[in-house]
């Protein structure tokens, strides 16, 4: 019969809405950009607020448009083991970039903690560039790291406490998939709500924590590298909460089988990824980045 299908992928169809998330990419990173640039005078006043704005807007419109696609394909069936399949292979990958992506900034901590060197900038023919002072007065310019007169997070104070909830966190996900895998509706609703609690709660102490921080992202390499490495962890775990906030409101509507159900999997990859990712984190940057330090 022409045109039935005899093969176990799913084809998708013609859609609208990669073009809009291309489109929406495109103007966001324009807004941003332009929001970089505004004290320059490079652009219209406001400008950038709405041409960010309408990219924030588009993406946003795009998660929900694609995504809720995405989630009926699986429950029409069109999500086939080897398409399953092929989706761990993608969500691995991207788990895979994930962590390259730690290690630059773990990199740049490094870097800065073992060849500590001042970092200024400087004015120059063609426009200001960052030097690093070694070259101009030798040993002389070493500094420690952190700087002298950083007060540094007590790493036992409210990092422990958070490293405590991330790893109550992955104890929890992972009651909520075995109680997925046996059946057990109840267990996997608990499971999620302790999650996205505990992870909630981890954002607001680690929000408390930047609000009571003696000192500021910029100005030197130990506060931009501190804020950059736990600050994209934050975002993150926010979008992991995001994550399993859209599994729980799917396991409410009848969503996830014990024998499909690669949303969930995914999810919970994901998180465990980030309370690894914090175990680090909180080793290198809050305890060993701190020792012999006097704390904040």
């Amino acid at each position: 019969m022409a045109g039935a299908k005899n093969h176990d992928y799913h084809i998708l169809p013609p859609d609208i809405w990669p073009f809009v998330g291309a489109l929406s990419g495109l103007t966001f990173t324009t807004g941003m950009v332009m929001f970089m640039h505004a004290d320059e005078g490079a652009f219209p006043e406001g400008l950038w607020r709405v041409v960010l704005g309408l990219g924030i807007a588009g993406l946003i419109a795009t998660f929900f448009g694609w995504f809720s696609k995405i989630v009926n394909e699986a429950q029409s069936g069109d999500h086939t083991p080897v398409v399953q399949l092929h989706m761990r292979y993608g969500m691995i990958l991207f788990i895979a970039s994930e962590v390259m992506f730690f290690v630059g900034w773990f990199w740049s901590w490094f870097d800065f903690s073992l060849f500590p060197a001042p970092i200024e900038m400087i004015s120059t023919d063609n426009g200001p560039i960052w030097q690093n002072l070694i070259g101009q007065e030798g040993a002389a310019a070493l500094t420690h790291f952190p700087p002298d007169g950083i007060e540094v997070l007590d790493a036992f104070d409210l990092p422990l406490l958070n490293t405590l909830i991330l790893l109550c966190s992955g104890t929890t996900v992972t009651w909520a998939h075995h109680s997925l895998i046996n059946g057990d509706r109840d267990g996997l609703k608990k499971g999620l709500w302790l999650t996205i609690a505990l992870g909630i709660l981890f954002s607001c102490i680690q929000a408390y924590e930047y609000s009571h921080a003696s000192f500021g992202f910029g100005g030197n390499n130990y506060s931009s590298a501190f804020y950059m490495a736990t600050g994209f962890h934050g975002f993150h775990v926010l979008v992991g909460t995001i994550f399993l906030i859209v599994c729980l409101v799917r396991t409410y509507k009848g969503h996830f089988t014990p024998r499909q159900h690669f949303g969930f999997e995914a999810a919970a990859w994901y998180w465990h990824f980030v309370d690894v990712v914090w175990l680090f984190l909180f080793i290198v940057v809050y305890v060993w980045g701190g020792w012999g330090l006097e704390p904040h």
